[in-house]
């Protein structure tokens, strides 16, 4: 309700602002004296300046208030350089307000632009798992060498070959393959590390009929992985503490929410894949999942389903509701 109101109220003032507009253009003079010019600029670049302190406590913060602060502070710049240009277009010095607009307000408001738009999606880079993924994925040796990769956090081809036992020839050309498919980058610096990427999961009916199988193959032994993943989080969940978290609820949506909603999980998810690139103190590898489904409509005792319930009935059970969550997700490299 609150969301239709709001839309319709954005579109009248959008409906309205046209006529309004075009009285303006035929009605105010050319030029206009004000009292208030100095106090009106200043007043102006004390937000601005606000605008840029605040968006930099927030980015340091990794705090998602950034998003609408970068916005913000991108609009005022335009604001900014359209002002200037404008006023200052008869004036002697008014090519100093152009250049200023063009080489510094206008460049800045499209960087903050351009990162608040990347911290909104994500960041990280999207793509449908292939084929060539799935080779990649069942070969032991590949996945031994990102996983020694993401512990060492970056390393040379020779500390590698050094870790793993293999030719430094070997390595150097699996982690080109690799670097193919974007599980991993060479820096500057020549040393090799870990690149963070969402791997879409394949729906079988969409895959060419040749690899069909193959990828078939390849989602049931990755569900019944995950199977044997909740069930040894199940048998160890009393020894996890403060790294064992979860929530699970049952409610009513459409299919557009639930979208919406898996979205929006998305996003938060790569935000946090994207706070370490690699292993650092205070931290550990952590498995997060979520599924979503249709509650079955013929399962028995359903009201015994809810979390409350149980936990109401048997409060010393109240610890099974705190299980790690499962999760159709998209495959992200280091978090396997």
């Amino acid at each position: 309700m609150i969301r239709r109101l709001l839309l319709t109220l954005l579109g009248a003032a959008a409906l309205l602002l046209v006529p309004w507009t075009v009285y303006l253009a035929y009605t105010l003079p050319a030029g206009h004296g004000t009292g208030q010019w100095r106090s009106a600029w200043v007043g102006f670049d004390i937000a601005l300046v606000c605008c840029f302190g605040v968006a930099a406590w927030l980015g340091l913060r990794r705090r998602r208030a950034a998003v609408p602060m970068l916005a913000a502070t991108a609009a005022l710049l335009c604001c900014d350089a359209w002002f200037d240009v404008v006023l200052d277009w008869s004036a002697p010095d008014h090519m100093v307000s152009v250049a200023m607009a063009v080489f510094v307000e206008v460049p800045l408001a499209v960087v903050l632009a351009w990162r608040a738009r990347q911290l909104l999606t994500g960041g990280m880079p999207s793509r449908d798992l292939t084929v060539q993924d799935i080779e990649l994925h069942n070969d032991p040796s590949y996945q031994r060498l990102t996983r020694e990769l993401s512990a060492l956090g970056s390393a040379t081809p020779h500390t590698l070959a050094t870790a793993l036992g293999h030719p430094r020839d070997e390595v150097s050309a699996r982690l080109r393959r690799l670097a193919e498919g974007g599980y991993v980058r060479q820096c500057a610096d020549g040393q090799w590390r870990t690149a963070g990427q969402s791997l879409r999961l394949p729906v079988l009916d969409e895959v060419d009929e040749p690899d069909r199988p193959k990828v078939a193959a390849y989602l049931a032994a990755k569900y019944a992985g995950e199977l044997r993943l909740l069930g040894w989080a199940a048998e160890h969940r009393d020894e996890f503490g403060p790294w064992g978290q979860g929530e699970r609820a049952v409610t009513h949506l459409t299919a557009a929410e639930l979208a919406n909603f898996t979205a929006e999980y998305n996003e938060l998810l790569t935000r946090y894949c994207l706070l370490h690139d690699r292993p650092q103190a205070n931290t550990r590898e952590v498995a997060i999942r979520f599924y979503a489904f249709p509650f079955p409509a013929n399962m028995s005792a359903r009201a015994d389903c809810s979390p409350l319930a149980h936990a109401a009935a048997n409060p010393d059970a109240a610890q099974l509701n705190r299980e790690p969550p499962s999760f159709t997700r998209p495959d992200v490299i280091g978090a396997q």
